[in-house]
């Protein structure tokens, strides 16, 4: 799908109250919308974006397939606060920029999206909720908080919480950035070169499998070697800001979709609320999402259904994108779901 069928847009709010005490002060959402809103009010579609993604990384869920069209949905992808294009450490000025960023949790992010729901979209409810890694997590919050809004979401590669060994992950990455001089406690003139390419090597060792390395599966992907690989990571990483990618890895780490006003951080009473269809999709070799965590809290979700995703590519084999046999499956389950929930598009 072009580009230039996308309208990028920014939604503002002079004071955004956080989960974890203070404000935000001239919070930026970023948002690209594609399709228009129709009179109903119901065929609104949210993708929230993942860990290190620009919003453009979810348009391929929209690609052949995909039963996300345009002409009958109005899809909006917000791009998560603290990752480079909303507000974000790199982005703000004054005391708030760099270091001094606000800490946010993925309640905050969601409570954001659903100002923009209400002031932009007229109140509208939300055909489906879907996405990958901390999209997926978005997802299952935006259901757990809100099951009045939402009646249908597909989450993959990811899990209702970040679980103590995908924690310990993160700490390892978060390690790797933060052992460089440079970094200088957040505070760096210049980026942390050394930190980012140690981080990104480390994080490339946990995305894909041990089989997807053993059986040379990074050939798939155009590299003919490991290294490649790895240098392919470090280029990506070389071009994000350091404080971006640990504000968002904070989030992750204390993520549980069981924080939301008048929940208490009850991870069961929360998924008890989702009622309505949801796929989850997790992979059988995903190292730190895992499918017996998902497999775990499906089980307390009433309308859930799970379908282990077969493939050696690990994590990183629900990217958007990524692996076309997997897009197959996500897109069937998003028809599915919106299927189940008797969604017929716009009028």
């Amino acid at each position: 799908m072009s580009d230039k069928s996308w309208q990028i847009n920014e939604f503002r709010v002079s004071n955004l109250a956080l989960s974890q005490g203070g404000t935000l002060r001239d919070a930026r959402l970023v948002y690209h919308q594609i399709g228009t809103l129709n009179a109903p009010k119901d065929n609104l579609v949210l993708l929230p974006t993942y860990y290190g993604g620009a919003a453009t990384g979810n348009y391929p869920l929209l690609d052949g397939g995909s039963p996300l069209d345009p002409e009958r949905y109005c899809i909006v992808i917000p791009a998560m606060l603290g990752a480079g294009e909303s507000s974000s450490p790199s982005n703000t000025t004054g005391d708030q920029g760099g270091a001094g960023f606000p800490q946010l949790n993925l309640y905050d992010n969601i409570a954001l999206q659903k100002r923009l729901v209400d002031d932009v979209f007229g109140g509208a409810s939300l055909a489906l909720v879907a996405g990958w890694s901390m999209g997926g997590m978005q997802a299952l919050q935006w259901a757990a908080a809100w099951p009045d809004r939402v009646r249908a979401v597909v989450a993959s590669c990811c899990t209702a919480q970040c679980s103590p060994h995908n924690w310990l992950f993160l700490e390892g990455v978060r390690a790797a950035l933060q052992a460089d001089p440079a970094f200088k406690e957040g505070r760096y003139n210049q980026p942390p070169e050394a930190g980012l390419r140690a981080f990104a090597r480390v994080y490339a060792g946990w995305a894909y499998s041990q089989a997807f390395f053993r059986n040379r599966g990074y050939r798939a992907l155009g590299f003919e070697s490991i290294e490649a690989l790895l240098q392919f990571w470090e280029q990506d990483h070389l071009a994000q800001d350091a404080n971006d990618l640990l504000s968002v890895l904070d989030v992750w780490q204390r993520g549980s979709v069981g924080q939301f006003p008048g929940n208490r951080d009850d991870l069961p009473r929360a998924l008890s609320r989702i009622s309505m269809p949801a796929h989850l999709l997790p992979c059988r070799t995903d190292l730190y999402f895992t499918v017996e965590d998902a497999r775990r809290e499906a089980a307390l979700m009433p309308g859930a259904r799970l379908e282990v995703i077969e493939s050696d590519w690990g994590h990183i084999a629900g990217g958007p994108g990524r692996n076309p046999a997997v897009m197959a499956q996500m897109f069937r389950a998003m028809s599915d779901v919106l299927s189940e929930s008797g969604q017929s598009g716009c009028d």
